[in-house]
């Protein structure tokens, strides 16, 4: 006998936990259904009777309407289910009670307190070039230091883009933004800027652009202006390496930055590993930490439950500009706002938006969300920031790490390499990803459906601050370092 599970009372549907085939028996609890069609492990199976036009209701919240008749027991998916999304909205302000959240035992981890009072978890020397025409050379240049530093640093990298040239206004600053947020990033000991020399992307505005505090870190230099500029730029690595050193030392767990995603989201998405981010969220946020949620067209259909939970008016108005903002952006470019799920998302079992939506949001826990901060801008506070960036996993990793956040918990159901400038933990939702790619995979959030949250939230969070304190993740250990900048402007 199959199980599946309905996650609020009121639900219509329920998400099959493995694979089942037609006239199996399916276990809600005290209930059975009888299934008319074979049902994949993820996908949703009706458990009460729905007529065309009728919501369906998954989390207690619809993610649709039916297109035809469904009997109880019949798969619910893109051939009768649609989205009922449309354009942008006139949103209410009606803020509900606080939730109270639940509180970690004392926490703590072994990190690089620098200068200014924040905490890393790496010590790690950045290369960033300005332009796309330096790319190849900022990479040998990384190379090259790495084999001479040796364990002054926790590692050299170069973070390599394709932009900075043929640039304008927005676009342009945007890719300014990110590059001046990473050069003061908590995580990079010591900076070195590559620039070419003629690109829109001058070094010295991207220089004017970090915060003052950190440009004693920064160094830089321009290829066109250099005799050997692989050779110079090795041994400014070198120099900031040496500078760069420092030991681990204890820290709380108020002090960690957390950046919460998901990506190649499948049906056990927001019933296992999303969830149980959202309890890690709320751990961080108790202890007076920081959390920054993003990936703003995956909350069309569930916005409203993040603005009820907006600290106070001018956050709320902050979120409904920042959603009627984006839905802007889709349709100016002739696109519907609900041109979401990916077709792995639709394999996997997500069937609308407003349903990959209403597990997304999960991984922002129930705190209150305190601020509201725009791409390329770093973190203010403490608690949970809403940052502006698109769903595109690169993009919106790479916004979170120039955020601020020092580990990135990063929730699949399908798999993903891609690991980004600071420590992302790859938590699969279900525990066959795990086992069949255990090079990309951190965590097995399959775990909650035999050991339950708690205990599966106390191991998840022992984990993260293993890899805080120094522990490599599968990206890491796999050499996937890599940033993605939002192109949004034209291309001289």
């Amino acid at each position: 006998m199959a199980s599946a599970l309905k996650i609020a009372p009121g639900d219509s549907v329920a998400t099959l936990i493995d694979d089942a085939h037609a006239g199996e028996a399916v276990t809600l609890g005290d209930a059975v259904v009888t299934l008319a069609q074979d049902v994949a492990r993820g996908h949703k199976v009706a458990v009460t009777a729905l007529a065309p036009g009728e919501a369906v209701i998954k989390y207690g919240y619809p993610i649709g309407h039916a297109t035809a008749a469904i009997r109880p027991g019949e798969h619910v998916h893109a051939h009768n289910l649609a989205t009922a999304l449309d354009a942008t909205l006139d949103y209410r302000y009606a803020p509900a009670p606080a939730a109270t959240l639940e509180r970690a035992p004392a926490a703590s981890f072994l990190g690089y307190r620098r200068a200014d009072g924040r905490v890393a978890t790496r010590n790690e020397i950045w290369v960033l070039p300005t332009v796309g025409c330096v790319a190849r050379t900022a990479e040998r240049i990384a190379a090259r230091a790495a084999a001479l530093v040796g364990d002054a640093v926790d590692g050299v990298h170069a973070f390599t883009h394709p932009h900075g040239c043929s640039q304008l206004g927005q676009d342009l600053g945007g890719t300014r933004a990110i590059l001046a947020a990473l050069a003061a990033h908590p995580n990079a000991g010591g900076v070195l800027i590559v620039g070419l020399g003629c690109e829109e992307n001058q070094v010295a505005a991207l220089i004017e652009a970090i915060p003052a505090a950190a440009r004693d870190r920064v160094r830089a230099l321009t290829a066109q202006s250099s005799a050997d500029e692989v050779a110079e730029g090795v041994a400014i690595v070198a120099d900031l390496a040496e500078r760069a050193r420092a030991p681990r030392v204890p820290c709380a767990l108020d002090e960690l930055v957390l950046g919460v995603k998901c990506g190649g989201s499948d049906g056990l998405s927001g019933l296992t590993a999303n969830p149980l981010v959202g309890r890690i969220s709320d751990r961080v946020v108790a202890a007076g930490g920081s959390v920054i949620f993003t990936e703003i067209p995956e909350i069309f259909g569930a916005e409203q439950m993040l603005m009820d939970r907006a600290a106070d008016r001018r956050v709320f108005e902050d979120i409904t500009g920042l959603v009627n903002g984006f839905k802007r952006y889709f349709l100016d470019h002739g696109e519907p706002v609900s041109e979401n799920p990916s077709p792995g998302n639709v394999a996997g079992g997500i069937t609308t938006l407003e349903e990959k939506s209403l597990g997304a949001v999960q991984k922002a826990g129930r705190a209150p969300v305190s601020d509201v901060i725009g791409y390329g801008a770093a973190a203010r506070g403490r608690g949970l920031t809403l940052l502006e960036a698109p769903g595109n996993d690169a993009v919106s990793s790479t916004a979170l790490a120039a955020a601020g956040a020092t580990v990135i918990l990063f929730t699949t159901g399908r798999g993903t390499p891609l690991g980004f400038p600071v420590p992302t933990v790859k938590i699969a939702s279900n525990s066959g990803l795990a086992a069949r790619k255990p090079g990309w995979i951190d965590f097995d959030a399959g775990a909650v459906l035999t050991q339950g949250f708690a205990e599966a939230t106390d191991a998840l969070l022992t984990r993260l601050l293993a890899i805080a304190a120094g522990d490599p993740t599968a990206a890491e250990r796999n050499g996937e370092r890599e940033i993605a900048i939002w192109k949004r402007g034209v291309t001289l």
